[in-house]
């Protein structure tokens, strides 16, 4: 179900409603359904999948906790080979395939082995790897393991960010389970308010740059070099506004009912680097590598300094490229931002004695500009439909510079665009709102300054946003980015 929907614009009140007239024993069943059919609204049959890792896990959780020694990494073994293997069957196996039938062709040898023909579960790769940080907490004593099984259910399936994160971890999550929420004015209007931005976000902005950038990338060879940049630039906020916009969707939603999701995002494209942009992006998942992957990494290699933290940086984002999709372009996508964090790591140093020779705002200024390049850059392996159109698009990047100034000079006729140039600009109107408002927030809450007006006031601004939606918004049931992933 998506939440840009008709569907979830009548299942969420209900399902509101219904958790805030039942008494507290019965909310998680109530909620385990909601999320039940809230999931089977994509392809209803793959909830089994869901089911047995769920089962999987919970008893992995009470034999690691009762288990000791070697047995005890033998039970957090046994869980995390079964997600990955489900994950790996459903996302990878294709993909390994194709590569596998490639280096046959090349060596000249006379076989293939037939692809299967399985579409990917919503949000599997979500889900797994909230499923993992549980046996792994437990594993590690953070956590006791649940014994409810329809609380631990609940955690993995809750219905707002079960396809599409944040990934939580169970000491957040689990004990909000268990506690009665009661009815909050100021919780329920707070939460409404985010979910109407989270839809302003993905309506107005994400989904109209949608119609620039989807037929650009779908045939980049049909547009010159300056509109390909063009389109770069748009789907950095595309992305940014899809994303972010279902995770303020997710947090609004959980928030009506009392619970607390993490923050996933936080102004990530004024980062003044590499690092820091990841500390501001799909936090949830940058914790997450953070703590299972990178950290784990440079302490076995700690002997070998900084280029132990250069190493982890690289392989963990080859393999945060690789979660993100099956196919290569994935890959170098990850690796750009692995490269970059190692480069940081390095410099780290001799960085920080030449930006203290510059004046704080140039210093911050060129940060800024560098890493939203880089970032923009990277997003052409992420957003190309296969790695020869990406490497086109880079390939077409020095003209655009060219055919920039031509434009500059009147030298040049009209680009061929994929839009009117009204509707370019409005592109261009919308984006330059976003960070507006980014900044404004920056110095204060935007719920917090709308919660301070008279009601005549705030009304007037929930009535705004609305009619932007209806009469800005572009409404055609397209799904959000992060659920193929």
């Amino acid at each position: 179900m998506l939440f840009n929907s008709f569907q979830f614009l009548l299942f969420f009140p209900i399902v509101t409603l219904i958790y805030f007239i039942l008494p507290h024993k019965f909310r998680w069943f109530h909620l385990l359904i909601a999320s039940c059919v809230f999931y089977m609204a994509f392809i209803p049959i793959y909830i089994l999948i869901l089911f047995l890792t769920i089962i999987v896990d919970y008893i992995a959780g009470i034999w690691i906790e009762n288990a000791a020694g070697r047995q005890r990494k033998l039970f957090l073994a046994m869980s995390i080979v079964a997600n990955v293997g489900i994950l790996g069957f459903f996302k990878y196996y294709n993909f390994f395939i194709e590569n596998v039938n490639q280096i046959f062709l090349f060596s000249h040898i006379g076989a293939s082995i037939p692809f299967l023909k399985i579409a990917l579960p919503i949000g599997l790769s979500f889900h797994t790897f909230q499923a993992m940080s549980y046996t792994i907490e437990v594993y590690r004593g953070n956590q006791k393991p649940e014994r409810h099984f329809g609380i631990y259910a609940l955690y993995v399936m809750f219905y707002p960010q079960l396809v599409a994160g944040p990934i939580e971890r169970p000491q957040n999550m689990l004990h909000q389970f268990h506690e009665k929420h009661e009815f909050d004015y100021t919780e329920v209007v707070a939460g409404l308010r985010m979910m109407l931005w989270g839809v302003f976000k993905k309506a107005v902005i994400a989904d109209r740059l949608a119609l620039f950038t989807d037929p650009v990338f779908n045939d980049p060879k049909g547009y010159s070099g300056l509109v390909l940049v063009i389109a770069t630039v748009f789907f950095a906020f595309q992305i940014f506004c899809d994303f972010s916009g279902y995770s303020n969707i997710a947090l609004g939603a959980a928030r009506v009912m009392g619970y607390k999701l993490m923050v996933n995002f936080n102004w990530p494209y004024s980062a003044k680097s590499m690092s820091e942009f990841w500390r501001r992006w799909h936090i949830s998942l940058s914790f997450w590598f953070n703590d299972y992957l990178f950290t784990p990494l440079t302490v076995a290699f700690r002997n070998y300094g900084l280029l132990a933290i250069a190493l982890s940086a690289v392989f963990t984002f080859l393999i945060s490229g690789l979660w993100h999709g099956a196919a290569w372009h994935y890959i170098v996508w990850g690796g750009l931002h692995g490269i970059a964090i190692a480069y940081e790591a390095l410099t780290r140093k001799t960085r920080k004695k030449l930006f203290k020779k510059l004046p704080e705002i140039v210093g911050n200024t060129i940060g800024i500009a560098c890493t939203f390049s880089y970032v923009c850059f990277s997003y052409i392996f992420f957003r190309a439909n296969n790695m020869a159109d990406a490497l086109y698009i880079v390939r077409k990047i020095p003209a655009a510079f060219g055919e920039g100034l031509a434009l500059l000079k009147d030298h040049a006729p009209a680009l061929q665009m994929p839009l009117s140039g009204a509707k370019v600009w409005l592109c261009v109107a919308v984006a330059v709102l976003l960070e507006l408002v980014h900044i404004f927030q920056n110095k204060r809450s935007f719920n917090a300054v709308l919660q301070s007006q008279p009601w005549y006031l705030r009304w007037s601004a929930y009535y705004f946003f609305v009619l932007m939606i209806l009469y800005m918004g572009v409404f055609q049931n397209r799904q959000f980015i992060y659920f193929q992933f």
